[in-house]
């Protein structure tokens, strides 16, 4: 405990507000470390995450599967997650690094809250997301590769139907502020193409969450490491908004009907 209260109480002391700089230097061992490279193909993978803009602010979404080469290792692994009050990020590549990364991003933004009395505005939080998944390249190289979907609504937005922002990454940390909608993972492709032709200019909240689960189960058809939704075991994809009340998980109960309604409709055109 001794040790615990010590870090606390580095980390209070004036000086860096970056929770992740802090730790680099008071407790290095806390920090993700990266495992044997001949084990990187028996790590759980995470697969495919979308955002997209809607009227209200932006939506995130991610499938449940997670793959370790050529087999399922999860069912329902969670890949969205709130960052912090209106905010959003989701993880695609090595599920236990990204999860790490999350938890710490987190912590980040907390702490510099704490230390400088003030949030960070958006942009501020997508720059420093880019450090941190810059400082994750050593991995990366090594196979690795964390790649997060960051999202959230910008306060100081003049116009609603603007505030929703949408920030990709690479794995050197470039990040890119996305129009409209984004996807990441090994089913991004057929999932941008889905959004391609059902997105449109402010969607209800109704209308995008239909856009994102179709996005997902059309990704699901073509790439084998994501996950459909499995109505026999109930699990749907994670689905989260970020708007000016804050940020919201989708309830299951509703997702449910959204994937009956789809199957409905699938069925009766097998071969849309």
């Amino acid at each position: 405990m001794g040790g615990v209260h010590g870090i606390l109480r580095y980390a209070t002391q004036p000086g860096s507000s970056s929770f992740s700089d802090f730790l680099h230097t008071a407790a290095p061992e806390l920090l993700p470390v990266a495992p044997d490279p001949a084990t990187v193909a028996a790590l759980p993978h995470a697969t495919t995450i979308v955002a997209a803009q809607y009227a209200d602010g932006v939506v995130m979404a991610g499938d449940r599967r997670a793959t370790m080469g050529n087999l399922i290792s999860q069912r329902d692994i969670e890949k969205v997650y709130a960052a912090d009050e209106h905010t959003l990020i989701a993880i695609a590549g090595v599920a236990g690094l990204g999860l790490e990364m999350v938890r710490l991003y987190q912590v980040e933004l907390e702490h510099y809250e704490k230390i400088e009395g003030t949030d960070l505005t958006l942009d501020g939080k997508a720059n420093r997301l880019a450090t941190m998944i810059r400082g994750n390249l050593g991995m990366a190289l090594q196979g690795l590769a964390v790649v997060p979907l960051f999202a959230g609504f910008d306060v100081t937005a003049a116009d609603v139907s603007s505030a929703g922002k949408i920030f990709s990454y690479d794995v050197t940390g470039s990040c890119s502020t996305e129009r409209y909608y984004h996807s990441v993972g090994s089913g991004s492709l057929f999932a941008r193409g889905a959004m391609k032709k059902l997105w449109r200019p402010n969607l209800s909240l109704d209308e995008v969450v239909r856009v994102v689960v179709e996005a997902l189960y059309d990704a699901a058809d073509d790439d084998s490491a994501t996950g459909g939704p499995d109505v026999t075991r109930g699990i749907y994809p994670v689905v989260m908004t970020a708007t000016a009340a804050g940020t919201e998980r989708i309830d299951d109960d509703v997702l449910g009907t959204v994937v009956r309604e789809l199957l409905v409709e699938r069925e009766a055109r097998p071969g849309a």
